[in-house]
């Protein structure tokens, strides 16, 4: 169930890249600091890369990421790569540890793949909110009612309208 989750909240994000140009995509937000499109959906796609490209080693370092600037500014571009990670998500679970560097301190904790799937998920959610905010006055883009809302809330409010 969670790779469906995860690959259904990645066609939501696809759906919504397919229907800008390149120039929407890499269009400053201000309600966002001036961010982009792009670089919220390269942000999303490159955590996912990183978790597939150190599975292997079992060593997970999300600060290094490649940070291509081709995901970030070519919409074609960007859905390839969500096509590919939709296509490498299963995979079985296994213990992971997680590294990362706070105020200069490494820190090094045990995880394992299916809840650094989780935290991707979460994460993929949290910056299509973020998206939502750059593209909701754009009255020609369809987006899904639940793209940038929290699985959890979608199933509150299913339970609040019965």
């Amino acid at each position: 169930m969670l790779i469906v989750s995860i690959q259904n909240t990645l066609n939501e994000l696809s759906d919504l890249v397919s229907q800008l140009s390149n120039d929407e995509y890499t269009c400053p937000c201000q309600g966002l600091s001036n961010a982009t499109i792009g670089e919220h959906t390269r942000h999303i796609i490159e955590m996912f890369q990183c978790l597939e490209n150190h599975y292997e080693s079992g060593l997970v370092n999300y600060d290094l990421r490649q940070r291509n600037y081709q995901i970030q500014t070519d919409t074609l571009f960007a859905n390839e790569c969500i096509l590919v990670i939709k296509n490498q998500l299963e995979k079985p679970n296994k213990n992971l540890h997680l590294q990362q560097t706070v105020d200069g301190e490494v820190f090094l904790i045990e995880s394992n793949y299916h809840r650094e799937l989780l935290y991707n998920l979460e994460h993929c959610i949290h910056h299509q909110a973020l998206i939502k905010v750059a593209i909701i006055q754009n009255d020609t883009i369809k987006v899904d009612q639940n793209f940038g809302v929290a699985r959890s809330t979608i199933e509150y409010r299913k339970q609040c309208a019965q």
